[in-house]
């Protein structure tokens, strides 16, 4: 992949889904832009060593699922919510039993958007986006009014309080694959 910057084809290389080890094995061969992996409100993993990485190394974070499959935005209250060809209908996250649980952190979450005036996607995304300056969250939306929805989390305004308690949510019952 260095070959094809170095050949004007490509202008910067990112890497998805990797450790920092991984990183470092890529920046010895070539500097790397950016990082996309997976961070959400359920999805906290990379908080405690990509994350922190890419803030050191100014390497962009790219933040897929943000909205936690679109679970934290309030979308579902049962496994019967989503279409029949879904995938996410065989993610463990969604699965009846963990669902069961995993609403009582959708409801939080929603209590807080509330009481901050905004949506819970609008909260959902404006938590990722305060992880820091270097971090993008990337929401996918099949519909305008989602995407219209998701835009306004630009002005929300989170207070520090509102973000305490979203990190204190805990972590959803089921791996995320």
């Amino acid at each position: 992949m260095a070959e094809t910057v170095a050949a004007g084809k490509a202008g910067h290389l990112g890497l998805s889904e990797v450790t920092v080890e991984d990183i470092k094995r890529g920046q010895a061969v070539h500097p790397v832009t950016s990082v996309q992996s997976e961070l959400s409100l359920w999805t906290r993993d990379r908080l405690t060593d990509v994350l922190p990485y890419c803030r050191e190394q100014d390497i962009a974070f790219l933040a897929y699922a943000p909205l936690g499959r679109g679970f934290l935005a309030g979308r579902f209250s049962s496994f019967d919510d989503l279409p029949e060809d879904d995938f996410r209908r065989r993610q463990p996250r969604f699965q009846q039993d963990a669902l069961r649980t995993n609403l009582a952190i959708a409801a939080r979450v929603r209590e807080i958007a509330e009481r901050a005036g905004v949506t819970p996607a609008q909260l959902a995304l404006a938590w990722v986006v305060a992880q820091g300056e270097h971090v993008v969250p990337i929401p996918g939306t099949k519909t305008p009014k989602y995407l219209i929805d998701n835009a306004g989390a630009a002005d929300a305004e989170v207070t520090p309080p509102d973000l305490a308690d979203l990190d204190a949510l805990p972590a959803p019952q089921g791996s995320r694959y």
